[in-house]
């Protein structure tokens, strides 16, 4: 009734009474920080246990104790979420989030909270270029068998993925590379959090510990990323009683919206374009540039911006990589593409 985290989970039924000694091998508390009660699991083995603040552990008194787990494990149902958007393309984006720690605020709730967000906002446009895929699964059991059931599709049709965890903190933006590192959505996610968190922490994919695991495993290969606040165990509150409603923030979760939309929206603004002219177009007579010196024209837009798009859309490399090369946000400068497109200047 205190707090769910006081058992160790999936605990089988237990009724004893034991030694301090022998019950002690059942107790788990972290000694750094003695008012935290951990979150322990015991999925895979059969076993029991509680988990207390070490101040807690430190007051039991030598005798006999009696431990009661009044549970129940028996065969069930291993539930999911999904949400499917449609777009105007087959090529698909996964967002992926867990929903199986229980009682914790960064490394559980912030990712579906943000999910569903991302969803609403997803859901609200009058156009998408891509599908999404978006599901809601517990970590590894259920994204592997979201993988065994939807293999042959998420291959042939997945461009890019997000798994979304640990995104409600305020302290930190850091992405978690996929296992070849190459990917679109790893160069997606350099080059929004490159631009909208310049100081962001990068770790390349042998520091994995979430659903990327399964999602880029060998013979799964797809190309997801992590992109989140402060990364799983990266905190001191990560796994204990003090990840809660206290540690996230409305701040933090906003950011971890605003970094995964931003790279959505690039998804969404992503092509490869080739210019249609030899040399320099003459800018002037469109309204682009200033006839008297080298001012912007009418529309206001650096002729700079519209001369480096002009020299790299070359038919080999889509914008982000354009974008890379000329230090802008892709989001930034969609305006400017959209103009030459207008004009004639550039196609797909």
């Amino acid at each position: 009734r205190n707090n769910n985290l006081h058992i160790v989970n999936y605990s089988v039924p237990t009724d004893v009474s034991l030694s301090l000694e022998e019950l002690d091998k059942h107790l788990y508390s972290i000694s750094d920080r003695p008012n935290a009660i951990p979150y322990v699991t015991s999925y895979y083995e059969r076993n029991w246990g509680f988990c207390l603040t070490h101040n807690q552990r430190q007051s039991l008194q030598p005798g006999i104790y009696r431990a009661v787990v009044d549970s129940t494990l028996a065969p069930g149902f291993l539930t999911y979420g999904e949400l499917v958007l449609p777009g105007r393309d087959k090529t698909e984006v996964l967002l992926s989030t867990y929903v199986c720690h229980p009682s914790l605020a960064n490394n559980e709730i912030s990712g579906p909270v943000v999910t569903a967000a991302l969803s609403r906002w997803l859901n609200s446009l009058s156009e998408r270029k891509h599908t999404y895929r978006i599901v809601f699964v517990p970590e590894t059991i259920g994204s592997i068998l979201y993988i065994s059931r939807y293999l042959k599709h998420l291959k042939e049709c997945v461009i890019a993925g997000f798994n979304v965890s640990c995104v409600g903190d305020n302290l930190a933006y850091t992405y978690l590379a996929s296992r070849h590192g190459s990917t679109l959505a790893d160069r997606v996610a350099r080059h929004v959090l490159g631009h909208l968190a310049p100081g962001y922490v990068s770790y390349p994919f042998l520091k994995r510990g979430s659903d990327e695991r399964q999602y880029c495993a060998p013979g799964v290969d797809l190309p997801v990323v992590s992109v989140m606040r402060t990364k799983y165990g990266d905190y001191p509150e990560y796994h204990t009683s003090d990840d809660n409603l206290e540690f996230i923030s409305p701040e933090g979760l906003v950011g971890g919206f605003t970094a995964l939309r931003r790279c959505l929206e690039v998804l969404e603004l992503n092509e490869t374009l080739v210019n249609t002219v030899l040399c320099e177009p003459q800018l002037g007579r469109r309204g682009l540039l200033s006839n008297i010196g080298y001012g912007p024209g009418k529309l206001g837009i650096d002729r700079r911006i519209l001369s480096h798009l002009l020299a790299y859309c070359d038919g080999s490399k889509d914008l982000v990589e354009v974008c890379e090369i000329i230090n802008l946000p892709l989001w930034d400068i969609s305006k400017a593409i959209d103009i030459l497109k207008e004009e004639g200047l550039i196609e797909a």
